[in-house]
């Protein structure tokens, strides 16, 4: 850190009753507060990475847990193995998903929406359906598989 000479005003040879009047120093020293935004910046570089959030994948015959279990019938969004969307059991059109999907949220108390899709379609299908969903404000979205699938456990391969 840098020091600075505070100068004393007027009568420099003289010696005074009580304290002498001082020049208040008009320099800053910034070396301090360069050295904490290059520390906070640092942090954030290390930190920003860690904030993203993924969206949690379950895929067919899985052994995950099931969701906890809601008071009303779950809005189901179905992808079929043509590649048909539905909503519940209804066909809709995949530009009309989303705007049906709000029409209904409106009416209900749970936000969820469950993902159903045969094994069968690709992955690029139900990524762009869930893309849609998170585009029309549905950010809590499940994915529903079939129980008792394989598990990674080094025992069972």
């Amino acid at each position: 850190m840098g020091a600075g000479v505070v100068q004393k005003s007027g009568d420099a040879g003289r010696r005074r009753r009580g304290r002498g009047r001082s020049r208040p120093m008009s320099e800053i020293n910034v070396t301090p507060f360069v050295d904490v935004m290059l520390v906070l910046l640092i942090i954030f570089m290390v930190a920003a990475p860690l904030m993203t959030v993924g969206v949690p994948v379950e895929l067919p015959e899985t052994a995950a847990n099931p969701l906890p279990g809601e008071e009303e019938e779950p809005l189901t969004v179905t992808v079929t193995a043509e590649g048909v969307v539905m909503i519940q059991t209804t066909e809709v059109a995949r530009s009309d998903l989303v705007s049906r999907l709000q029409g209904i949220a409106a009416e209900r108390d749970s936000t969820r929406v469950y993902l159903r899709a045969d094994g069968s379609v690709s992955y690029a299908q139900v990524m762009e359906v869930m893309g849609a969903l998170n585009r029309g404000g549905f950010n809590n979205i499940g994915l529903v598989t079939e129980a008792g699938g394989p598990t990674l456990d080094e025992s069972d391969g």
